[in-house]
This record gives C-alpha cells, sequence and structure tokens, in this order.
C-alpha cells in the first residue's frame, strides 16, 4: 500500500448503487430505507429528536418492526452517523481524489465541502447538530460522531502535508493550523448562514480560503468552480 493511499479516511461502508440496492435482500433494502428516512429527520430535529415511534410513523412500520432492524434507538443513531460519514465521503473526500496531488486536490477537497455545505446550509449538518447534542455526553454514539470527524481531519491535515510536499506551500507550514482555519471557515458559514441568515457568507468563506493560501505561501489565489 502507497503512503498516499494509507492517508485515505476508513470508509463506513462501499459505495451503494441503485442496482446494487434493487439486489440486496429485503431485509437490508429494508434497513437501508429506515436508515435513509432518519437520516432525513436527524437533519432536521437533531439525532437526539430521533425515536423508535416516529420512525415508525414516517416508514409506516409498527415500532416492533423497526426495533428489530436495530434493537435500541442508539444502535439507531449511530447508524445515522455512518450513513452521513458514507455520504460525506462520497461527495466530498472521493472526488477530490481525481485531482492532481497537492493545491489542486486541497482545492478540490474545499470546493466539494463547499457544495455540500451550500446545501446543508437548508438541511443541516449531522456533524454539527450531533456536536452540539453529544459533546458533554459520553457514550457509542459520541464516539461515533467524533470518528467520523476527526477521520475527516485527518484527511484534510494529510493534504495540506502533501501540498507542502509538492511545495505548493511554504515548507514550514503548519498543516494542523491550516486545517484548523479551514474547518472554522465552515462552522463560521453555518453559523452566519444558518443561525444569523447574514448575507454574503458563501463568498467571504470562499475569500477566508484564499487568504489561507495565500498566507501560506501558495501560487495563487484558489479558482472557484461556477
Amino acid at each position: 500500500m502507497s503512503s498516499e493511499t494509507s492517508t485515505r479516511p476508513r470508509r463506513a461502508a462501499a459505495p451503494r448503487s441503485a442496482d446494487a440496492a434493487r439486489h440486496a435482500p429485503k431485509g437490508q433494502q429494508t434497513k437501508a430505507a429506515i436508515v435513509d428516512a432518519a437520516l432525513g429527520l436527524a437533519t432536521q430535529i437533531g439525532l437526539e429528536g430521533l425515536s423508535i415511534g416516529a420512525l415508525a410513523e414516517v416508514m409506516q412500520m409498527s415500532k416492533s418492526g423497526v426495533f428489530a432492524h436495530f434493537g435500541s434507538r442508539e444502535e439507531l443513531q449511530i447508524s445515522v452517523v455512518r450513513e452521513y460519514h458514507t455520504r460525506f465521503e462520497d461527495e466530498v473526500f472521493y472526488p477530490a481524489m481525481a485531482a492532481p496531488r497537492g493545491l489542486p486536490r486541497l482545492r478540490a477537497l474545499f470546493d466539494n465541502w463547499m457544495k455540500r455545505t451550500s446545501v446543508e446550509i437548508d438541511s443541516g449538518c449531522i456533524y454539527i447538530s450531533g456536536a452540539v447534542e453529544f459533546d458533554d455526553r459520553p457514550g457509542p454514539v459520541r464516539d461515533a460522531l467524533a470518528s467520523s470527524v476527526t477521520t475527516w481531519q485527518d484527511a484534510l491535515k494529510r493534504a495540506i502535508e502533501i501540498a507542502v510536499e509538492e511545495g505548493h506551500f511554504a515548507p514550514d507550514t503548519d498543516a494542523s493550523q491550516v486545517a484548523f482555519e479551514i474547518h472554522g471557515l465552515i462552522l463560521a458559514l453555518h453559523y452566519e448562514a444558518r443561525f444569523l441568515r447574514s448575507p454574503g457568507c458563501l463568498e467571504r468563506a470562499w475569500r477566508g480560503f484564499a487568504a489561507i493560501l495565500e498566507r501560506n505561501g501558495a501560487a495563487e489565489a484558489p479558482r472557484r468552480k461556477r
């Protein structure tokens, strides 16, 4: 295994296709449909708001039928976290791997992250809402959330380290600091857009990203895809 491949975050599940879903055993199809519905609910009411009863009503199933697929509300919440992480990887991380190593790949990661964030301004982000709900509540759900976020942050940091190795950033660039600042842009964007409804948030986030690159010796500002 190459050093670059080993830096890729561990996936919660293999990519799913419509064809694969159709040919999965019926029990797996039902469970996948329940998780999909639960994820939709969680983006609106949070992980803590999920309940077997509410999900049974949405799915038009009995409570015992939903319960049989998970065994507990906690396992349902963890399944939602894993599903969210898988979709995040499929939309943000893996497409960026087609870009050249270094700064182009980091730009692709941020561009994909911004596209997803633009949608989640309306629908909500499980990573952010989950952190608010479980930041001071030890347990398996918090562990699953923290593991997913840490996996993504490690991948982002590694992309920055590769940009340094490729000579796209100054040799003394602090990859942890750059990753912290980029993550901070996304958190600020969610807060400003979802809570304060401040206009121009997306453009400010892009300007912030450009400033981070320039401050760390990048040759040019990021090219925004329109």
